[in-house]
């Protein structure tokens, strides 16, 4: 079973292809929030895993609180073959100690990672004036990267390989996840700064479908402010006449298989 979250289709990508290599199922987790059934009942010999972007050096909330919120059962009370558990990342240049962050929730579950990875990929991340979108041939340079890299992956999670640790921290992981990403992650992820350019909007509803939380509403669309947002900004970058928008900066737009326009 394959747990995964994506805003942009990055990590649905990753977790696409650990599906097709493993022959197991992939399970979107804002779905599984909305059913609000999150009992899980492990086969014998199943994989478990759980693939996610990372969101300022951490894992995003929503991931989070999908697994407090879970009970993932054994195949048997007393199995002498653990669960193979395993987590994938994706990140568009350091993911600092996000995997430890996201370890420490899953043994609250009583589940032990055995392999973390990261794997690099486009950027999405518009919120800020020091963040850019990849020009297009860095985008496409790390897509073939990521290509061998989820494959080895695949591979290496196949085979339930342990103590695996091939992760992207930066410079200076604890203060990027724990100082600057704990900051940012409690008091910097918002609804409050996008706004749409109403004589281009096309009232199609795709942010709307797109939401992962259910944030939006009407058309055009309004933002809830109700403090669900996961700055995933799926409705920003698949809008298709780019009426969305954060803040003031003009930025690009990025989605997996979208060529970027830069910025």
């Amino acid at each position: 079973m394959i747990f995964y979250f994506s805003g942009t289709g990055n990590t649905k990508w990753v977790a696409q292809q650990l599906a097709e290599a493993t022959g197991e199922e992939l399970r979107y987790i804002p779905d599984e929030l909305r059913h609000g059934k999150l009992v899980y009942k492990l086969k014998e010999d199943e994989r478990l895993g759980f693939c996610y972007p990372t969101h300022g050096w951490q894992p995003p909330r929503i991931v989070r609180e999908f697994i407090r919120q879970s009970t993932f059962c054994p195949p048997h009370p007393i199995s002498l073959h653990p669960t193979y558990v395993y987590s994938v990342t994706t990140c568009g240049d350091n993911m600092g100690f996000a995997d430890r962050i996201l370890d420490k929730e899953l043994k609250k579950k009583g589940l032990e990672t055995a392999s973390a990875f990261a794997v690099l990929m486009p950027e999405s991340n518009v919120c800020f004036s020091f963040l850019h979108l990849d020009t297009p041939s860095r985008e496409s340079e790390k897509i073939a990267a990521a290509k061998t890299r989820v494959s080895q992956i695949c591979h290496a999670i196949v085979e339930r390989q342990a103590g695996v640790r091939q992760l992207v921290r930066g410079a200076i992981p604890f203060t990027f996840s724990y100082i600057i990403g704990g900051y940012y992650n409690k008091h910097l992820i918002t609804d409050q700064k996008f706004w749409v350019d109403e004589e281009a909007c096309i009232q199609c509803g795709v942010c709307k479908k797109l939401c992962p939380v259910d944030d939006i509403e009407g058309l055009p669309p309004r933002w809830k402010h109700d403090g669900s947002c996961t700055n995933c900004l799926a409705c920003y970058h698949h809008c298709p006449k780019h009426a969305i928008h954060w803040g003031t900066m003009k930025r690009g737009q990025y989605f997996f298989g979208k060529t970027t326009t830069g910025d």
